[in-house]
């Protein structure tokens, strides 16, 4: 009778342990020696090899939620979208809250593949007393109350969620600044009227990562600026965040981005979107090797400027934009069953197809793959572009790896 209680309570103590062990997420920490800065997830380094991911079958916009459907619709376009991104060695997808936490847990257990969670930060606007607020007031003490309430229980809902890597927060709210919508327009000069504005919203900013940190101490938090714009003001009022994430579109370079957040900022820098079109207005056709190309040099130096190898060696990964063509990006409300190709903004940066004086970025065409139709239980397949391909033979190739050096990536590079 004694051995039956001892064996009895053995076995609720092993279920015990076990349930804990299943409940626990990893730790996720940043680290800074002599050889830079390094992301490490249960102390193992991880350099992240992201996509920037979303569902909106064509003829739907930004009022389409793909968490509000059947969870067999969830499931199917879980399964048949994280298979792909799993086979091109995609380790990290970047999404918007409102992903249920169940979602993201099952994302990484399925697929491996964590999820970098972003707060908008009212760059799109907000409800304040139960008014739309088209342009969001930093300075306003209502407008904190509200963002930093979100922030709260964003922290609270999801710090225990197995899958999940960091937070994101905002998503260049400093181009909203200037921008009256939410359409890509060119890229502001700032002035010293927005600068005030943008050190009232870069100080709210480091209020939201201190509210997380207060909640959640296993996650990092990163800020997505656009570009480096009011990189100084972000020093004296971001002192907080972890990462320094960036929106960033040169071209074929990042040119001076690494070393100017090395030396400006000293955070490590994290290139939560860049990419390049599709679509090329000189021959006005779908042009897939120009595409590829850019990827191809962007993520060639993201590689190299990892830690320890010899250049700004703070580099912690990147988010290529975007998996699939947004149909709906350019006029966003109608025409919605219509692949634009209006260029809605100019980028000198993209040579392949620029022409001086005239928009050549193309909202449209960003994805590596494209959209085929939707089927009758509103699901769509997808066409991988070169860009595609390219990246899954990128992405085998660790920087953390022994005897990487830069040459060891220059050689990875040349692979067609």
């Amino acid at each position: 009778m004694n051995s039956f209680r001892i064996s009895l309570f053995s076995l609720l103590l092993l279920l015990s342990n076990l349930s804990c062990s299943f409940s626990q997420t990893e730790k996720i920490n940043l680290v800074q020696n002599e050889t830079g800065n390094k992301l490490q997830v249960d102390g193992k380094d991880f350099f992240i090899k992201g996509m920037n991911w979303d569902y909106f079958p064509i003829g739907t916009n930004y009022t389409f939620i793909l968490w509000q459907q059947p969870e067999t619709f969830i499931k199917k376009a879980l399964d048949t979208e994280m298979a792909l991104l799993k086979d091109m060695g995609v380790n990290v997808i970047r999404v918007y809250t409102g992903i249920p936490p169940k979602w993201i847990s099952y994302i990484h257990k399925q697929y491996g593949i964590y999820t970098m969670l972003n707060h908008a930060f009212g760059r799109y606007g907000l409800t304040l007393d139960g008014n739309w607020v088209g342009i969001t007031d930093y300075a306003d003490p209502r407008t904190e109350k509200f963002l930093l309430s979100e922030i709260k229980d964003l922290a609270t809902t999801y710090k225990d969620t197995p899958g999940l890597l960091l937070y994101l927060i905002g998503n260049e709210n400093n181009y909203g600044l200037f921008w009256e919508g939410a359409e890509t327009e060119n890229i502001p000069v700032a002035d010293r009227k927005s600068t005030e504005r943008a050190r009232n919203m870069y100080q709210l900013f480091n209020k939201a990562a201190l509210t997380i940190k207060g909640i959640d101490q296993s996650h990092p938090v990163a800020l997505c600026n656009g570009d480096l714009q009011f990189l100084d003001v972000i020093a004296t009022s971001c002192k907080d965040f972890d990462i320094f994430g960036t929106n960033i579109y040169r071209g074929a370079s990042f040119t001076d981005a690494f070393e100017r957040v090395k030396k400006e900022y000293g955070k490590p820098i994290l290139l939560t979107e860049f990419g390049a079109d599709a679509y090329n207005m000189k021959t006005q056709a779908e042009d897939q090797t120009s595409q590829a190309f850019y990827l191809t040099q962007n993520w060639k130096e993201i590689y190299e400027n990892a830690a320890g190898l010899s250049k700004s060696e703070n580099c912690l990964g990147g988010f290529t934009f975007q998996f699939s063509d947004g149909w709906w990006k350019h006029n966003q409300t109608y025409h919605l069953d219509e692949h634009d190709t209006t260029a809605s903004w100019m980028n000198g940066g993209y040579m392949n197809d620029y022409i001086p004086g005239q928009n050549n970025m193309n909202e449209e065409w960003f994805g590596i793959c494209a959209k085929g139709p939707t089927d009758k239980d509103g699901h769509y397949t997808l066409q991988p572009r070169e860009a595609y391909h390219q990246l899954k033979k990128l992405h085998r190739l660790s920087p953390y790896e022994k005897g990487i050096t830069l040459e060891t990536i220059n050689h990875h590079f040349e692979i067609k």
